[in-house]
């Protein structure tokens, strides 16, 4: 995928937005309830925020490879092996702005990661013939506190405090075409202080994430996220993420069953060191468990 096939696709996603807003003077605007459910689809983030007050406790965990030379009986398909895992909250300080911290294990590159994220939704999509999309920023920084491992020529060698560090930038671009279907395009950039030999520091991605409703319950969620970098390819054993999943909302729970070829939860992470093929059998059995507190 090229870079000019990056900026066309981005260009045909913010048209919407610069199309004539029809002003009102009597009419409060109403403004588009739950583009998604939870504010993560599979792997990427979603545009939702945590509504003031409101506090999201997450549980998240990817097993090993579920068929394919690292899965099948002998990990009992892959239920036996932890690629990652995450507990997390997320705090709603209004209904557009959030803060989370995370604890993450890691999968590739740094492991045992603190991470903090900072979202702000600075424009929701209307009902009617008002703003047609929704945006969201979102912000979100790692800090390895695995032991340095010394004498070693790999990044966990920390010759700087710096290089334990990562950091992930992007804006999410979302529209409710129904009350069964929802899209986003997530153009963004992840930044590694400290990269393997050859790689780069700062990697662009685009990501895009959808959503259709099958029930009052359930939900399919599917995401995909292409890393634009010269040795991001299948020759070098690196692969787009690609993630589908089934979202079942209960009350105050949101829980998520995935598959993905992705192994680690962070952007930092899963953006840069996906290298696993679904169709060599390297996709994985993923959940996430979401609890709302209303503070």
């Amino acid at each position: 995928m090229s870079n000019q096939w990056f900026y066309a696709i981005l260009f045909l996603f913010f048209s919407f937005a610069l199309q004539a807003q029809e002003k009102t003077d009597s009419i409060k605007p109403v403004y588009t309830y739950q583009t998604f459910k939870s504010v993560k689809i599979v792997n990427m983030h979603s545009s939702e925020t945590i509504k003031k007050k409101t506090l999201d406790i997450r549980i998240g965990h990817k097993f090993g490879d579920l068929v394919g030379s690292g899965g099948g009986f002998k990990t009992f398909f892959g239920l036996e092996s932890a690629a990652d895992i995450m507990i997390g909250a997320e705090y709603g300080i209004t209904d557009d702005i959030g803060v989370g911290i995370s604890r993450m294990k890691g999968s590739q590159g740094l492991f045992q990661n603190m991470v903090g994220t900072f979202k702000y939704r600075f424009l929701k999509q209307k009902e009617g013939s008002g703003m047609p999309l929704t945006l969201t920023f979102l912000g979100l920084g790692t800090l390895s506190t695995q032991k340095k491992v010394e004498g070693s020529e790999s990044i966990q060698a920390f010759e700087k405090f710096a290089h334990r560090m990562a950091y992930s930038g992007q804006i999410i671009i979302a529209r409710k075409f129904s009350e069964r279907f929802s899209l986003q395009l997530s153009p963004g950039l992840v930044y590694r202080n400290i990269v393997p030999f050859g790689d780069v520091n700062a990697l662009p991605f685009l990501g895009m994430g959808l959503r259709l409703q099958i029930s009052k319950v359930f939900g399919i969620i599917a995401d995909t996220n292409y890393a634009f970098s010269a040795i991001r390819n299948r020759s070098n054993g690196y692969y787009p993420s690609v993630g589908v999943g089934l979202e079942m909302e209960t009350g105050g729970h949101i829980f998520q069953v995935n598959f993905t070829n992705s192994t680690g939860i962070a952007e930092t992470d899963y953006i840069p060191y996906t290298r696993s093929n679904w169709l060599d059998g390297g996709f994985r059995l993923s959940f996430t468990i979401s609890r709302i507190f209303n503070m």
